[in-house]
């Protein structure tokens, strides 16, 4: 049985977000692989000391992003860095590659022994950062048949963040959700507006009243507002305030998340 799927049947969880550094070819790209690789590492012992649930992996700083295909230089050294993350903790793992790249993401995880993967524009079509994307829920899920890569579970946004959503503006996030549970996600995110921004508590109960599988917030948990979020989601994807000073772009910061996952660990009994 999948690891986190296990674990997930069990309790709640945080799933700890890695921001890797910008890899090759990308505009910001430093030049230094093992350098990459070994920050990667770095933070993903931080989130274990600390007592996190699972992690994550995301190329978030390869921007601008590229739509739906990324290049076997991106994927490559993901799924490289999700081995040795997984390896040297032996905590669930998973990966996305932006911007929706699922495909790229999957076949990573699935070289690397990973568990899920974080999926953009699974069910319904939106306008994003980087342009109009298509749903690929058929095509990601007879791909993952067809390299037997269905240990890997795919969670799936909906609504997604830093993204217009005028030409669904007629269905409603509930109707999103039953969606992408009827087409086989495996768990469904309910972000806010943008990273790090808050999720609307309404749409949370929405989609939960509607969905039988996993509820996972995917942006803005903090310290203060997990308390108002706990009960209404299965996981919490964090990121942002996990970082030095609350800002994606820096480092993971032991301490923050350690003072986190106490107080989580509290609501958990």
């Amino acid at each position: 049985m999948n690891a986190l799927k296990k674990l997930m049947s069990l309790k709640k969880i945080v799933v700890g977000m890695i921001h890797v550094s910008a890899l090759p070819g990308t505009p910001e790209y430093g030049g230094n692989v093992k350098e990459i690789i070994s920050t990667a590492v770095k933070e993903a012992d931080i989130y274990k000391k600390a007592g996190i649930d699972a992690i994550a992996i995301e190329n978030m700083h390869d921007i601008p992003y590229l739509k739906r295909n990324t290049g076997p230089e991106i994927s490559t050294l993901m799924s490289i860095i999700g081995y040795e993350i997984k390896s040297k903790t032996n905590l669930p793992c998973g990966i996305q590659i932006l911007a929706g790249a699922n495909r790229d993401a999957l076949a990573a995880a699935n070289s690397a022994g990973l568990d899920f993967i974080r999926a953009e524009g699974f069910v319904f079509a939106h306008i994003a950062d980087e342009g109009f994307i298509e749903s690929d829920a058929g095509a990601l899920l007879r791909f993952r048949k067809n390299i037997s890569a269905e240990n890997v579970l795919i969670f799936t946004d909906i609504k997604k963040k830093h993204s217009s959503h005028s030409i669904t503006g007629d269905v409603v996030i509930a109707e999103t959700a039953k969606a992408a549970e009827f087409f086989l996600s495996d768990g469904v995110i309910v972000t806010g507006s943008s990273t790090g921004a808050e999720v609307n508590p309404d749409e949370l109960k929405e989609v939960g009243a509607v969905v039988k599988i996993p509820v996972i917030i995917g942006s803005g948990i903090t310290f203060s507002n997990i308390q108002k979020y706990y009960e209404l989601a299965d996981a919490f994807i964090i990121g942002s305030y996990f970082k030095k000073d609350g800002q994606w772009r820096n480092g993971v910061d032991g301490r923050r998340v350690k003072s986190f996952m106490r107080r989580f660990n509290k609501f958990s009994g």
